[in-house]
């Protein structure tokens, strides 16, 4: 029987992937240092939460940007310019590369790149939802892959 303490690490590094500032680039290296748990186990979770905000983001933010259009207060101009800084960061790329640059956008473990990010401006450049979904998808496994080997490796390494 699986214990909620047993639970823990798994349940963490879910829900620190789902969060933009951290998402899997942060909380597998964070969840394997201090907490432990089976590193296959722990990239899935990681995995599952990193694509969670992606669904939303694609099929949700219609919803959202038609709201927040109709109003002028600071909520708009924020969201507008988080809108514009995302998309002067992605422009050239998705422009001249198309789903390779968002792939690699996603899959690249740097700050700024990933899920949230990507889906934004699949969002943005109006990219077909579900094409973008299954490259995000795709991306979102890459970077979890090179996060798990690069921190199992060097918590080798110290051991």
């Amino acid at each position: 029987m699986i214990s909620l303490i047993s639970l823990k690490p798994y349940l963490i590094v879910l829900w620190m992937s789902i969060l933009p500032v951290t998402e899997l680039r942060a909380a597998i290296p964070f969840v394997l240092s201090y907490y432990g748990g089976e590193p296959v186990l722990i990239f899935i979770f990681a995995v599952i939460g990193n694509i969670i905000p992606a669904f939303f983001i694609l099929w949700g933010l219609d919803l959202v940007n038609d709201s927040l259009q109709k109003h002028e207060n600071f909520i708009k101009k924020t969201y507008n310019w988080v809108l514009a800084r995302a998309r002067n960061k992605t422009e050239s790329k998705v422009l001249q590369y198309g789903y390779l640059a968002l792939l690699l956008f996603v899959a690249i473990p740097l700050p700024g790149t990933g899920a949230w990010t990507g889906s934004l401006a699949a969002w943005l450049f109006g990219l077909p939802k579900k094409k973008s979904f299954l490259i995000i998808c795709l991306g979102v496994i890459l970077s979890g892959i090179i996060v798990t080997l690069l921190t199992t490796g060097a918590i080798n390494i110290v051991k």
